[in-house]
């Protein structure tokens, strides 16, 4: 059986179609989350986050955080023991926004520490913003939590 060159320019086209309309189906299904709610916001202020990045690295050693089977471990430098620091750890999820998690700064023995049970097993960047005797302190450290 022989098919015209009509014919065959018409099943071509016709794929072409279907191909682009599974692609916008496909297309609407996903989900995007944004880095934060009020991202517009944040971009304005973002110069301050820049300042307290640069009294950050002024700091003896940078604050370090690490995990283990149990916990996740913040251990602040020497400058910050003792000293009545307050502000926020956040846990950014880039994979879904609905895994980020917010705690209060609570320094005890120059560290803090978090419930593993109580975070999702993926990668986090952790951003840690402080103010001490107000000076501004923001890091940004990425752990990996999978099992």
């Amino acid at each position: 059986m022989k098919i015209s060159w009509g014919i065959r320019i018409a099943i071509v086209y016709s794929g072409f179609v279907l191909l682009i309309l599974t692609l916008v189906i496909a297309s609407m299904h996903q989900h995007f989350d944004l880095v934060s709610a009020n991202y517009y916001d944040e971009e304005v202020a973002y110069q301050k986050v820049i300042n307290a990045g640069k009294n950050e690295a002024t700091l003896s050693t940078p604050i370090n955080v690490h995990a283990n089977a149990d916990k996740v471990t913040i251990e602040f430098p020497a400058e910050l023991q003792g000293k009545e620091a307050k502000g926020e750890i956040r846990f950014y999820s880039p994979v879904n926004s609905a895994w980020d998690t917010k705690y209060n700064v609570a320094i005890v023995d120059h560290s803090m520490s978090i419930e593993r049970s109580k975070l999702r097993n993926t990668k986090y960047i952790v951003k840690i913003d402080l103010t001490d005797n107000g000076k501004r302190y923001y890091q940004e450290t990425e752990i990996n939590l999978h099992s």
